[in-house]
This record gives structure tokens, C-alpha cells and sequence, in this order.
């Protein structure tokens, strides 16, 4: 009895979560919108890979039950997600900035980019493009703008989620490409074995230039080594 009633209060709350995600949709679509369209970024803090964005479209109806914010989600449940977004979806689509680009360019245009190409290559125009955090210049549809988007709006949401597992599988094609860094555990991230390969191997062809891949010993840490190498 004890497990179904907690059963029911799951469900209740993937419900009430749900309604809460679709909330911004179903007004612009109460409003006469039928193309309401979300896009978000993953890959900004790598040390590595690429940038990658995914845009998405959803007609007025149901979405896709158990989105939300790729980081809350679990690998398994992301591709499993990931698969059903892109049946239900009216239109998706996924665009990549690489490392030399983002070197070139810098981080921040680097994820502005990658959306405005993601947006551009969708299959249709979406009425009204809901945006994580920042607007993206040059593009038709009007914008608005959610700072937390990827966790407040189905459309964002379902974008963070095939940003997040498109760059991912990258990343795990990269480990058999350049072995030794571990690409498909940290997925470019800097995580202290991450930054001991770049130590060990030197930098990749995907890793980023204008990172600091290996951070300098502090005063400290010079200050310690001097001490235990003795006289």
C-alpha cells in the first residue's frame, strides 16, 4: 500500500513538473502560435570539443513527458529522451562551433553562434524562438529571452537535451580518435585525470588554445616544491 501511494506522488509530480515545463508553450499557442520553438547550447566549459547547439519545434500538444533540464537528467534517460524529441518534434535540428573557431572567436560568441546556426538549419521558421539566457542577433523569429531556460521551458528544455547528447557522442568518437585523454568519461570537461593527460600527452587537435588547458603552480605550490626537493 506504502509503495503504491508513493507511486502516485511520483507520478503527481512528473505531472505537475511537466505542466509547469509546457506552461510558456501552451499561452503562445492559446494565443494563435502553432511554431513555437526553443534552443540552448551544451559545451562551454570543456577544455575540449566542440560547442554544440540544437534547436527544436513543437506543434500545440502533449510534448514529450519526462523533459527537463539535460543536467538533472541521467545519461540513459537523455538518450532515451533524446530519441522520442526527435519523433515528436515538428522540426530539429543540431550545428556545432569547433575549437579553432572558438579560439578564434571567443567562448561567448562561440555559444551564440552555434544556436543562431542550429535555428537557421531547422526545417521551418519557428513563430516565436524561446532562448536560454541570451538573445541571438541575426535571426527572424522574435525572441524571448529565459535566464534557467533549459529548467522553466519544454521547448529549451528539449534543445538542451539534444545538444548535451549530441556533443557527447562526439566526444566519445574523439576517445578512439585521441586515446589517453579519457574523452568519453570527462567528455572534455576539467577534471583532475583530464588535466594530468594534457600534462602527460600535451594538448589534442580539439583541445582549446585560448583555455588554460593546465593551470601555473600558485606561489604556494612553487614554494612547497622547493622545500621537498632539498639542498
Amino acid at each position: 500500500m506504502a509503495r503504491s501511494s508513493r507511486r502516485g506522488r511520483n507520478a503527481r509530480s512528473v505531472s505537475a513538473r511537466h505542466a509547469h515545463l509546457l506552461a510558456r508553450e501552451r499561452a503562445l499557442w492559446q494565443e494563435g502560435l502553432t511554431l513555437v520553438g526553443g534552443v540552448d547550447e551544451a559545451g562551454m566549459g570543456p577544455l575540449a570539443g566542440p560547442v554544440v547547439a540544437a534547436a527544436v519545434v513543437f506543434l500545440p500538444g502533449p510534448g514529450v513527458r519526462g523533459v527537463d533540464d539535460s543536467k538533472r537528467l541521467a545519461p540513459e534517460v537523455r538518450t532515451e529522451l533524446a530519441v522520442r524529441i526527435r519523433e515528436t518534434a515538428l522540426a530539429w535540428a543540431v550545428a556545432a562551433v569547433e575549437p579553432a573557431e572558438i579560439d578564434a572567436i571567443n567562448i561567448y560568441q562561440a555559444g551564440i553562434e552555434a544556436m543562431r546556426r542550429a535555428v537557421r538549419a531547422l526545417a521551418v521558421v519557428p513563430e516565436r524562438l524561446l532562448v536560454d539566457g541570451r538573445a541571438v542577433p541575426g535571426l527572424e523569429p522574435p525572441q524571448e529571452r529565459w535566464i534557467g531556460g533549459d529548467a522553466r521551458c519544454h521547448a529549451i528544455a528539449a534543445a538542451s537535451i539534444l545538444a548535451k547528447t549530441a556533443r557527447d557522442e562526439r566526444m566519445v568518437r574523439y576517445d578512439a580518435e585521441y586515446p589517453g585523454y579519457g574523452f568519453a568519461v570527462h567528455k572534455g570537461y576539467a577534471t583532475p585525470a583530464h588535466r594530468a593527460a594534457i600534462r602527460r600527452l600535451g594538448p589534442s587537435a580539439i583541445h582549446r588554445r585560448s583555455f588554460l588547458l593546465v593551470p601555473q603552480p600558485t606561489l604556494w605550490d612553487r614554494d612547497a616544491d622547493a622545500e621537498s626537493s632539498g639542498p
